[in-house]
């Protein structure tokens, strides 16, 4: 019977690096403050936000040090939107285990729930409540940090960045809420409309853009004043966009995810790199085309929270019995993406999954299946690809081993190695 060999390889991304992450925060914040005259003794709020950003602890700390050191009072609030429950404990629980605390970054980290509302949107969507953290409102000067990147459930002008902190973060639960309600078609020009707001209303004094490459370092730090954030984060956008990783190959048969998990992507698995969206009233994307996807575990440090299993086609029972089911169901009615805790067909380990994919690809032959193995879909500089795909690999993809063939452990796990 004929067999499908895999081959390990490498792809080298263009990954730049900010080598003084603290100096050039340290730049960017003196900058804004030579545009943005404070009184002394001001009080500056920061934002501080859910998402898993590598050197976010280190940001806060340079940021911090700096308004000090100029004769300022900063300190940091929560502004993740709905995430941590939408309470003061979830947020400084979630918060916490980022390592954002007053020990580390130096400054007074206040989590609540509460949320003024400072006027109502115009242009583009109209008649939209703006709410924004009460800290927020009371504080002298407000600072914005948050990393730029294309986001995991929609894509256009505005996605994950400053302006998206602005306009849901800051909101809360309940601002959060208002707009995950309007779906996720509305997103860009709720995130436009309330955004507009929040900087004509709020103290905006600008904010620190971090950009990341694909090995999650930092590779830009951008201060933008208040008025330069709508066009300067689209700008950093783009950026960010050319930087993300990527599959190697456009159309595959079968991918397999090992680990999925929120500390890996806010959906479990990144859009981005599978193509799928699986949110109602939303194309999916073009490329990659994935005829089957399948992921086989969730990672220890997603605490249960399987958002984004739905993405797959086929899993494991070692994967299911991980579930945390309240915690996902929660997750994907509040982001509005239900389908995306569907368990999908569920198999004893990985070896009967495999089967079950060969049935419903049935080819004539196993070694003409297009497919790749990733450890997950934030680390794709090492990869695992079917050996009838090496032709079609480019320049920036090298082989890193000998063709060998799909194996397995007694105990039905898959083994990814010569032997």
């Amino acid at each position: 019977m004929d067999q499908l060999r895999l081959v390990k390889v490498r792809q080298s991304f263009e990954a730049p690096v900010v080598h003084d992450l603290a100096g050039r925060v340290r730049q960017e914040t003196l900058k804004l403050l030579g545009k943005y005259p404070l009184e002394p003794a001001s009080r500056v709020g920061i934002t501080a936000g859910s998402r898993g950003i590598r050197d976010a602890v280190e940001v806060y700390q340079a940021v911090v040090r700096t308004l000090k050191e100029e004769g300022h009072e900063p300190f940091l609030f929560a502004a993740m939107g709905s995430h941590g429950r939408g309470t003061a404990e979830g947020q400084r629980d979630l918060l916490q285990s980022l390592g954002v605390t007053q020990e580390k970054v130096g400054a007074p980290v206040v989590c609540s729930d509460e949320v003024v509302m400072l006027s109502e949107t115009e242009a583009p969507i109209s008649g939209l409540p703006v709410y924004a953290a009460r800290e927020a409102s009371e504080a002298d000067a407000v600072l914005v940090v948050n990393r730029v990147k294309p986001h995991t459930s929609f894509h256009g002008t505005y996605e994950s960045g400053l302006m998206k902190m602005l306009a849901v973060g800051m909101g809360r639960a309940r601002g959060a809420t208002m707009v995950h309600r309007l779906g996720w078609r509305s997103m860009v020009g709720a995130i436009e409309s309330i955004a507009s707001v929040v900087l004509e209303r709020l103290p905006v004094m600008g904010g620190i853009a971090i950009v990341e490459n694909a090995r999650e370092q930092t590779a830009r730090v951008e201060g933008l004043t208040a008025p330069e954030i709508p066009e300067g984060e689209q700008e950093l956008l783009g950026v960010a966009r050319s930087y993300m990783p990527s599959l190697p190959i456009k159309e595959l048969d079968l991918c397999v995810v090992r680990e999925m998990g929120k500390n890996l992507s806010g959906t479990g698995m990144d859009t981005n790199i599978i193509g799928r969206l699986r949110l109602q009233g939303l194309p999916e994307p073009e490329e990659p085309f994935i005829q089957y996807l399948a992921v086989l575990d969730l990672s220890e440090a997603s605490h249960g929270n399987a958002t984004g299993i739905g993405l797959a086609d086929f899993t494991t029972r070692r994967l299911v019995e991980k579930i945390d089911y309240e915690a996902t169901y929660i997750n994907c009615l509040t982001s509005g993406g239900p389908v995306r805790a569907a368990v999908p067909m569920t198999l004893p380990d990985d070896r009967s999954l495999f089967d079950a994919v060969w049935k419903a690809l049935k080819p004539e032959r196993l070694e003409q299946v297009r497919m790749a193995v990733v450890e997950n879909t934030l680390h794709l500089e090492e990869l695992w690809v079917s050996e009838n795909l090496l032709n079609e690999l480019d320049g920036n993809t090298e082989p890193l081993s000998e063709p060998f063939p799909l194996d397995f452990e007694a105990q039905g796990r898959l083994v990814l190695e010569e032997k």
